[in-house]
């Protein structure tokens, strides 16, 4: 025998509709809820790998000079250095022969520090592994896991504002979903087409329009304001990227850049055949620079080195790109070159440049010259036969002017 309902029993369809608009509404804002937070996580995800790559390779440079000299509490104090300013968690320094060469390890507060070393496992699950390189020969290996305590208060605070946002447009929406269903719907839609927009094509720029309730405007510019962080935090972690990819490139000292983007400058100039018919690549080494460290001290000797640093940039202007290759050995690559007299009358005018003498910065003056090679890279079918030959024709002129000076 069916049961029956009394009228008092019965629900209304008015009652109905208005409990099945309370359900959607929260289904729908549970799962903006849900969308934002994978976006925000998965987009932290990306650029927090980038950023311990890029930290790897910044780190892989500073940690050279102790592998080659093995200095373990150079390695060890440039680690303990970087790993307290939050760069990593912990790291590992293994020698060529695959033994552990220095670490450090981040000591966390388990009561304070559990949530972001939490955070920081699911995002870096697997630590970043970088080689350390010298002269072309893979002397090491360093070994990374990542942290960042701004992870999880960034966290924490973006899903608090996520979360009383969803939930005071949730209670707004009950109190007026019975009166304006399709105008809730309307809503709700357009800012699921944000959050998706904003997950599947990482459009961070999109933003919810104006809504003609005022309820749903509010949380329009909540959402928008949510946005609006979450568009912040992936500018900073892009200049931080540029950063460390800069630091990466450039020597720290002068300001030029280094081997390994002189590496990548000329490989793009040997693989471009309108470049390289060209172009010729200039090798300066110094005279004497040893004797000025010795007589007065390496500051001084720093002090010639960004001077010289300088006065190759004046030469290049923005034609003609400078690089610091280590020590006193500087390159310069030119440009728009039709000769090879024309290389030679750059040699000249550039050697011409050094014959001021450099500013010690403690009340003394010294001279500085500089031997100068060069090799046409439209005579040269690989990297190392140019490189090889400016070095030559380099030490070819340091040894005759050491002959003169005899």
């Amino acid at each position: 025998m069916n049961k029956e309902f009394s009228t008092a029993q019965r629900p209304t369809f008015k009652r109905t509709l208005r409990r099945i608009n309370m359900t959607t509404i929260v289904i729908a804002m549970t799962l903006v809820w849900l969308m934002l937070s994978v976006v925000s996580v998965v987009t932290l995800k990306q650029y927090g790998q980038k950023n311990l790559e890029l930290t790897g390779a910044t780190l892989s440079h500073s940690i050279e000079a102790a592998l080659v000299f093995g200095d373990e509490t150079a390695a060890a104090d440039t680690l303990a250095t970087l790993g307290k300013q939050g760069q990593f968690a912990e790291a590992d320094v293994y020698n060529k022969r695959h033994q552990l060469f220095a670490s450090w390890a981040y000591e966390s507060d388990a009561s304070s520090d559990r949530f972001n070393l939490l955070v920081s496992h699911w995002l870096f699950p697997k630590p970043t592994t970088q080689p350390v390189i010298h002269n072309g020969e893979i002397i090491g290996q360093i070994r990374l896991s990542a942290r960042d305590s701004l992870i999880g208060h960034f966290i924490w605070t973006s899903l608090g504002v996520l979360t009383t946002c969803v939930l005071l447009a949730t209670a707004a929406a009950m109190v007026i979903s019975r009166h304006l269903h399709i105008d809730v719907v309307n809503a709700l839609q357009k800012i699921t087409d944000v959050a998706h927009d904003v997950r599947t094509n990482r459009n961070f720029a999109r933003r919810v329009p104006e809504e003609r309730i005022e309820e749903f405007h509010r949380f329009a510019q909540d959402f928008n304001s949510l946005l609006d962080e979450m568009e912040e935090w992936q500018r900073s972690l892009q200049a931080k990227n540029d950063q460390l990819l800069r630091t990466a490139m450039h020597d720290p000292l002068t300001g030029l850049p280094n081997r390994a983007s002189f590496r990548t400058h000329i490989n793009a100039l040997m693989n471009d055949p309108v470049a390289k018919a060209g172009s010729a690549l200039l090798y300066l080494d110094g005279d004497d620079f040893k004797v000025i460290n010795d007589t007065w001290g390496h500051a001084a000797g720093d002090y010639v080195l960004i001077e010289t640093a300088l006065r190759l940039v004046e030469f290049g202007g923005k034609q003609h790109h400078a690089f610091r290759l280590g020590g006193d050995e500087f390159a310069v690559l030119l440009s728009n070159i039709s000769d090879e007299l024309q290389v030679q009358r750059f040699c000249i005018a550039l050697a011409q440049r050094f014959t001021t003498a450099m500013d010690m910065h403690n009340g003394h003056a010294a001279p500085f010259t500089v031997s100068i090679g060069y090799a046409m890279t439209s005579e040269h079918d690989s990297i190392e036969g140019l490189l090889e030959q400016a070095d030559k024709n380099m030490y070819l002129m340091k040894n005759q002017r050491t002959r003169t000076l005899c």
